[in-house]
């Protein structure tokens, strides 16, 4: 399985990002998958999850309408856009998959759930 994560960068605050996630090898319809971020000295946490088999979504409390998770099937693509960015954003964001988390309950947020992740991408907002 192999998880590719794209689209970081340095933007300004109040810009947009669009991070991809290219997934191989892996069983990627009808299964969760999510972008989860660690800003230096802190835990992962979950920034937003969807389940690929209908699109359900969950979104961490911090997002607040501004980033839209989305997948494209036929590519096995992941995509976070990220709008109205704020430097409280700067983090490493990872791509993770997980055949086993559920979409309803808390599981689809939580680190810990996720068997498969990608290296990250870098996103700083200054």
């Amino acid at each position: 399985v192999q998880l590719v994560e794209s689209g970081g960068g340095l933007v300004q605050p109040g810009g947009s990002l669009r991070l991809s996630c290219q997934a191989s090898g892996y069983n990627y319809t009808g299964n969760c998958m999510a972008w989860f971020r660690q800003a230096p000295g802190k835990e992962r946490e979950g920034v937003a999850a969807i389940y690929t088999g209908d699109g359900r979504t969950r979104y961490g409390d911090f997002v607040k309408g501004r980033f839209t998770i989305a997948r494209d099937n036929a590519k096995s693509t992941l995509y976070l856009q990220m709008n109205s960015l704020n430097p409280e954003d700067t983090a490493t964001y990872y791509c993770a998959a997980s055949p086993t988390a559920t979409i309803i309950g808390g599981s689809a947020m939580k680190a810990q759930a996720y068997q498969y992740w990608g290296q990250g991408t870098q996103v700083t907002v200054s």
